[in-house]
């Protein structure tokens, strides 16, 4: 149905999601999946036909399976392909010790950041592999997967560590079908995530504590993502790349 290799990116209507659909508009026809604001996708899309790609929006809540197939089915009428997963929506909370994490909050953390990748994740693989011809996934998963986010983001970082070793087994499971798994590890990084886990000013405040003595930018980490699904990385699966300013 299409010419152009297709990105189906979850999350991409603001933050990393966003950065990523621009940097691979002149490559890529796209599929954006977004949750809330519909008119921040659109301005996403508007901007990535400016480009030069087909684009195609669709609202989902990837912690509901029955919004996963929607998204999916939107890929397969539109395109009926896809080369590259992006798996990057993900949702932090307000920073908190465990002693005030409670069920409904970890439930809804793990459904979203762990549950929901998986099974987009698996979605793609069973289109890659009837395509025959490989593809990319990159998960997002995050520094803090290393650092623990003790008495701020716990739970956040302990789905990020699930998100790391669900990348090693399944790069092994499809690397035989010629399918890249990575996962992309940011650090601070100006977006709006740290607002909504209370902490708005957080990319500013912790910026000069990095290494490279600032916050990161979305365009810097879809640099990374990009380029680990291009053909440039074709013999790299299974890694997880920290982009992080040194921290």
């Amino acid at each position: 149905m299409t010419q152009r290799p297709v990105c189906l990116i979850t999350g991409g209507s603001a933050g990393i999601g966003a950065a990523c659909a621009r940097l691979a508009a002149p490559d890529y026809d796209l599929v954006l999946n977004y949750r809330a604001s519909r008119s921040d996708a659109e301005a996403v899309q508007k901007d990535v036909e400016a480009a030069g790609a087909k684009c195609v929006i669709v609202q989902g809540d990837v912690a509901n399976p029955d919004d996963i197939q929607t998204i999916f089915k939107a890929a397969d009428d539109s395109f009926g392909r896809i080369d590259v997963l992006i798996n990057n929506a993900g949702i932090v909370a307000d920073a908190a010790p465990l002693t005030q994490i409670d069920h409904a909050r970890l439930t809804r953390m793990m459904n979203v950041n762990v549950i929901g990748a998986i099974l987009v994740a698996k979605e793609a693989v069973i289109r890659m592999q009837a395509q025959g011809d490989g593809g990319a996934i990159i998960n997002l998963s995050s520094a803090a997967a290393r650092l623990g986010s003790g008495n701020q983001y716990l739970d956040y970082a302990a789905s990020k560590g699930a998100i790391d070793t669900f990348t090693k087994g399944l790069s092994d499971e499809v690397a035989p079908d010629n399918i890249r798994v990575m996962s992309v590890r940011p650090g601070i990084i100006l977006t709006d995530i740290h607002g909504k886990g209370g902490q708005p000013d957080r990319a500013e405040r912790l910026g000069p504590m990095v290494p490279m003595k600032r916050a990161g930018t979305a365009e810097e980490v879809a640099e990374a993502i990009l380029w680990l699904a291009s053909a440039k990385a074709s013999y790299i699966t299974g890694s997880a790349l920290d982009v992080t300013g040194g921290r």
